[in-house]
């Protein structure tokens, strides 16, 4: 089970720090990775990190604004964002994929994804 939190209503330019606790898998197992999907739009990859997190990645619009991290002792993944733009509203989920080399941008290769939480960054 992986359970987002930490979405909300932001101004642009401020910040927020969405959590992703992960429960039922061995967690040290599985890279997890953040997607949104907005309003008539696909579901888009924004960042994931790899199962030791020694390897990250991020779709190049979030680049130098947000900063993925996992903590193993407590099964859960953080994704800080800052300088947020108002493009960056979307329903944020994150997944989680078996443990490979690297990480993966395609969400197909995900095997377990949480509900979603809302960011909505006002203009």
């Amino acid at each position: 089970q992986l359970v987002e939190s930490g979405g909300g209503l932001v101004q642009a330019g401020g910040s927020l720090r969405l959590s992703c606790a992960v429960s039922g898998l061995t967690f040290s197992s599985y890279n997890v990775g953040w997607f949104r999907q907005a309003p008539g739009k696909d579901r888009e990859f924004v960042a994931a990190i790899s199962w030791r997190g020694d390897y990250t990645g991020y779709t190049d619009s979030v680049k130098g604004r947000f900063t993925i991290s996992r903590d193993n002792t407590n099964n859960t993944v953080f994704v800080q964002m800052n300088s947020l733009k108002p493009e960056d509203t979307a329903v944020y989920y994150c997944a989680a994929e078996p443990a490979t080399f690297g990480t993966s941008r395609n969400p197909g290769t995900y095997r377990y994804w949480g509900q979603g939480t809302q960011v909505t960054v006002a203009s």
